[in-house]
């Protein structure tokens, strides 16, 4: 037989209880699953935070070879610690989209002609584009921050 037939009954139920236990919570919605419906006004401030976070980490990976993806990481860590919402549940729930692969594809095709016409990493850096970036950011977090 296998294994478990030399594990006398009672272990095996002891063994299964955690894993029953993790089945039953699988089964549960998800915590953003079970959040309140967004205002018009904070749906826009979610998909705009995640634009400029995605915008920053573009040009910090193709500018500067920081491939961090720090402003969109931080920006995660306060939509779950504040809303229970992650930066690919708005992707996927709140972009025009509707699908956070297809979200992410516009959002880096925008930022490459933004920096085409720029004229590429040295003349976006020359026309202050990272500083209107990082500002942008900045206050689209503030403004998560400050939320109820």
């Amino acid at each position: 037989m296998g294994r478990m037939s030399s594990v006398p009954f009672r272990h095996r139920i002891r063994l299964l209880g955690p894993v029953l236990a993790l089945t039953v919570l699988a089964g549960l919605p998800k915590a953003g699953a079970a959040a309140l419906p967004l205002d018009p006004e904070t749906e826009r401030l979610l998909v705009e935070a995640v634009e400029s976070a995605a915008a920053l980490d573009f040009y910090n990976a193709r500018c500067r070879s920081d491939n961090s993806g720090r402003s969109t990481d931080n920006l995660n860590k306060e939509l779950v610690s504040k809303l229970r919402l992650t930066v690919i549940s708005v992707q996927d729930d709140h972009f025009p989209e509707q699908g956070y692969r297809q979200a992410q594809q516009r959002m880096q095709e925008q930022f490459l002609t933004t920096l085409r016409e720029a004229g590429g990493c040295k003349g976006a850096k020359e026309s202050g584009l990272p500083e209107r970036l990082r500002a942008r950011y900045g206050e689209k977090l503030e403004a998560i921050e400050s939320l109820p």
